[in-house]
């Protein structure tokens, strides 16, 4: 018996858990972007006024935040995915041009499509969190 793995008959190594950790990220920066965008329109009002306090985005738990609601476990998470994205997302997207770059003939082309995207997305969410908006953002999400 040959412990000897053949790299080229089968995927790239953690292109699973990369395609998976992205999509998460990327995932979470959009609800929390989403979440952001939408209590300003409810609210009427623009980006200073958001990062005042007066709309916390932990009031927009319903029912409260408590350990028996299934909704501050969902508010948690997303949470740490998206103080998760800061770091880890920049490192996946770099991860995913690499296997981009050299395992394309080791992926099928649907999955590289897919790595594609979300390496793209990986790199939009990691820039737009220098913008000025991002800055907004994530002041109002860690207030």
């Amino acid at each position: 018996m040959s412990s000897t793995v053949h790299a080229s008959a089968e995927r790239p190594p953690l292109l699973r858990s990369v395609l998976a950790a992205q999509s998460a990220l990327t995932a979470a920066f959009v609800v929390v972007l989403t979440l952001w965008f939408g209590r300003m329109a409810a609210a009427g009002v623009g980006p200073e006024e958001m990062r005042s306090g007066a709309y916390d985005p932990k009031d927009l738990v319903p029912f409260g935040l408590s350990g028996a609601n299934p909704l501050t476990w969902l508010y948690g998470a997303v949470s740490l995915l998206y103080l998760a994205g800061l770091v880890a997302g920049p490192l996946l997207a770099v991860h995913g041009v690499v296997l981009l770059a050299r395992d394309r003939s080791a992926m099928s082309r649907r999955t590289w499509r897919v790595l594609l995207a979300l390496t793209v997305g990986a790199v939009v969410v990691a820039a737009s969190r220098f913008t000025p908006v991002g800055a907004d953002l994530h002041g109002w999400w860690l207030d």
